[in-house]
């Protein structure tokens, strides 16, 4: 601004004379409109200057403000990730809990929640192959289980010989502990196939058709004579036997003394329930002598079922000492079920072979 006056009256200075109005005006105009342009050169600067400090000062404001903010949305994002990552860790806990959880079904690690899971596994192999008749208890209490100390003893007689026989009381059923030795020999043997015929003057037999093996393993009998299948003493097996199949009336008391009956393929899987499974109940239910792997039998209960071979349909006997063949009044089609155990096997089957088969009979008594 200063520099334009001075720059006017240098003007005014060097033109004197009559055109000094003139020039004294256009001076005039000249500095008004520099001082116009300064001006609003300045305003301008100032304006911008303005803006700028305004500028600044909103963004002081600003910055406190979005300082304030992006502390609370920075907080809030960290709180999101903590919140993520506990999300993460929860998830992985979680995760581990139940890898742990899984893992502890596989171990024999002693925590409760294994203890929870192997407990609630009721008919669990392991459970029941143990030799412990506590953790056999606790496994099949819900389905039955008898303890070998809750068992009861004591003897039969059969009326149509005098024959007196052991039994035991297992549970709900009561067992002849001795193989039936009833000389069934009313009734004569003959079977015929295309492969020829074979005939007997008996439907029983001691092994090796020697009478003390009678004394030591009680008779074998086909499953017909089993079954009193010409209704000597009951009408409930009749026509029950070999090439033909039948409808009995249960309990069939079969050659069984009065007031006993033929088992059924039901009444050997509730005997098996009894003693720990079938897993265990070869090794449960076997005499602890006779047998040619002794070691596999504990005859737990005293049952003491003995190895008394079979007969096959040509009169040829084999495997004393080695197997146990009991028939049921169960039939399947040409066949008859009955109990198999092995010396060697603790496992007890059910199994079904031809009726003209000899086996051994086990009775068991009539409900009340």
């Amino acid at each position: 601004m200063r520099k334009s006056f001075q720059h006017v009256i240098a003007t005014l200075n060097l033109f004197q004379g009559t055109h000094s109005l003139t020039i004294f005006l256009l001076a005039a105009i000249f500095v008004l409109s520099s001082c116009d342009d300064s001006s609003s050169a300045s305003s301008n600067g100032s304006d911008e200057n303005a803006a700028v400090d305004s500028s600044s000062s909103v963004c002081k404001d600003c910055d406190d403000e979005s300082s304030s903010s992006a502390k609370k949305i920075e907080s809030s994002a960290e709180k999101d990730v903590e919140s993520s990552d506990d999300a993460k860790i929860d998830e992985s806990s979680s995760i581990k809990e139940n890898r742990t959880s899984s893992s502890s079904v596989k171990t024999d690690d002693s925590s409760s929640s294994k203890k929870d899971v192997s407990s609630s596994s009721v008919s669990s192999s392991s459970s029941v192959k143990s030799s412990s008749s506590s953790s056999v208890k606790q496994s099949s209490s819900s389905v039955g289980f008898i303890d070998p100390d809750d068992v009861v003893t004591g003897t039969m007689t059969d009326s149509r010989d005098n024959k007196v026989y052991k039994t035991v009381t297992i549970g709900t059923q009561t067992w002849m502990a001795e193989n039936l030795n009833y000389a069934y020999t009313s009734v004569p043997y003959k079977f015929d196939s295309k492969y020829g015929s074979y005939t007997s003057d008996s439907t029983s037999w001691c092994y090796d058709d020697d009478p003390s093996n009678c004394d030591k393993y009680g008779r074998l009998y086909t499953w017909a004579a089993s079954m009193d299948s010409i209704g000597t003493w009951s009408t409930n097996g009749i026509g029950c036997g070999y090439g033909s199949t039948c409808s009995p009336t249960y309990p069939v008391r079969g050659i069984c003394p009065t007031g006993w009956h033929l088992p059924t393929k039901a009444e050997f899987e509730t005997l098996f329930t009894a003693v720990g499974g079938s897993f265990q109940a070869a090794k449960r239910l076997k005499s602890a002598s006779g047998w040619e792997a002794a070691g596999e039998a504990t005859d737990a209960y005293g049952f003491s079922a003995l190895p008394a071979g079979a007969r096959d349909n040509k009169g040829a006997f084999s495997s004393p000492g080695l197997y146990a063949y009991f028939w049921s009044a169960t039939e399947f089609r040409d066949y008859a079920y009955n109990m198999f155990l092995y010396s060697n096997d603790e496992f007890a089957y059910l199994e079904y072979n031809y009726k003209y088969d000899g086996f051994s009979v086990r009775c068991v008594k009539d409900s009340d």
